[in-house]
C-alpha cells in the first residue's frame, strides 16, 4: 500500500505544509516530516506514487545525517516511524546550496546551449557531458515561494542581502565539507557522487543542516565501474538517481513547461523506479532494505507520531 498524502491532526495549533514529496507538521515546537511515496520531476508532482519510496528516502536520509553529524550539526532528533523524521524547528534559509562535481543535468543543458557561466561560476571550455570538473563548483539556487527555483550567484546573494557574508561563508564551508564526506562514502560503495544539494536553517542562531541529504531525490550517483570507458566512448554512465525518471519524461515530451501535460508512468516503470530506490539504499548502507508493509499505512504513521509527541 502506497502513501499518497496525510492530513493528521495532532494539535489545534499545528501547521501543515505539503511539499512536493513530504508532508511537514509544525507541532509542539517540533518539525515532523512525513516522507510520502509521491515523486516529483521538473518541479511537478507526478500522478503515480512509487512503492516504498518514502521509506527509502527517510531511512537513507537518517543514515547520512547520522554519518555527517560530526561534520555539520543537523536538525534530526528522532525517527518515530520508517516514513517519519522529527526534530528541531528551524528557520529555513531560502537557498539551496547545489554543488556539482560533473557536467550533467541542468549544468549540461546550459553548457550545450553555449552558456559557460552558471551562478557566477565559469565552466571550462571543451568539456563533454558527464565529464568531471577540475574541482567541484557551487551553484546555489534561490528557493521561490511558488514556481521554479532560480539560479543565483554568490554576488547576487550578498547584494540582495539574502544572508550575511559571514553566514554565507559558513554555508560554503559546510557544503564543501559535506560533499567531501559524501564523496568518500560513495567511493567506499564503488559509486561516484555526481552532484547534490543541501539546505540549511537557523536554530537558536546556529546554522544547522535541514531536510534530507545524499538521497536519490537530492543527489546523482554514477557507478564507478565502467565510468571512464563509457565517457571515452561518449556513452551515458550508469546512474543511481532520479535522473532516469526525468530522462523518461523528456522522451515523452515533458519538461515541466507551460501547457505540457504530465504523462502517466506505466506500471512496469513504476516498479523499476521503486527497485532503483531500494537498490541505492542497499548499496549505500550495506544493509538489506526491510519493507515496512502495513495494511493501513496512514494509521500506523499517525499512531507512531502520536506516541512520539506524547513522549516529549
Amino acid at each position: 500500500m502506497e502513501l499518497k498524502s496525510t492530513n493528521f491532526i495532532f494539535s489545534k495549533d499545528q501547521i501543515l505544509y505539503k511539499g512536493k514529496v513530504r508532508d511537514v507538521y509544525d507541532v509542539n515546537n517540533k518539525i515532523i516530516m512525513v516522507a510520502t511515496d509521491r515523486i516529483s520531476a521538473f518541479d511537478h508532482v507526478l500522478n503515480e506514487t512509487i512503492p516504498y519510496k518514502g521509506q527509502v528516502l527517510n531511512q537513507l536520509s537518517e543514515f547520512f545525517l547520522k554519518a555527517t553529524s560530526d561534520v555539520v550539526p543537523n536538525w534530526l532528533e528522532a525517527m518515530p516511524d520508517p516514513n517519519v523524521s522529527a526534530g528541531k524547528k528551524c528557520n529555513p534559509i531560502r537557498l539551496e546550496m547545489v554543488i556539482r562535481a560533473y557536467l550533467v543535468g541542468h549544468a549540461w543543458r546550459l553548457y550545450k546551449s553555449g552558456e559557460r557561466m552558471i551562478c557566477g561560476v565559469r565552466m571550462p571550455d571543451g568539456m563533454k557531458e558527464f565529464e568531471k570538473f577540475p574541482k567541484p563548483i557551487l551553484t546555489p539556487s534561490f528557493k521561490a515561494l511558488e514556481g521554479h527555483d532560480e539560479d543565483i550567484s554568490k554576488e547576487e546573494i550578498l547584494e540582495r542581502k539574502l544572508i550575511s557574508a559571514k553566514d554565507y561563508a559558513i554555508l560554503e564551508d559546510y557544503t564543501f565539507s559535506l560533499f567531501e564526506k559524501g564523496t568518500q562514502m560513495a567511493q567506499e560503495r564503488d559509486l561516484l557522487l555526481v552532484d547534490t544539494k543541501y539546505e540549511f536553517g537557523y536554530y537558536k542562531d546556529e546554522i544547522v543542516l535541514i531536510d534530507e541529504i545524499h538521497t536519490p531525490d537530492s543527489s546523482r550517483y554514477f557507478y564507478s565501474e565502467g565510468y571512464k570507458e563509457k565517457l571515452k566512448n561518449n556513452e551515458s554512465p550508469i546512474q543511481l538517481s532520479k535522473e532516469f525518471v526525468r530522462e523518461w519524461l523528456m522522451e515523452q515530451g515533458f519538461q515541466g513547461k507551460e501547457g505540457q501535460i504530465i504523462p502517466s508512468l506505466p506500471k512496469e516503470f513504476v516498479e523499476l523506479v521503486s527497485e532503483r530506490y531500494i537498490e541505492l539504499y542497499e548499496r549505500m548502507t550495506g544493509k538489506r532494505f526491510a519493507r515496512a508493509y502495513s495494511p493501513n499505512i496512514e494509521r500506523r504513521i499517525e499512531d507512531n507520531i502520536a506516541l512520539y509527541l506524547d513522549s516529549l
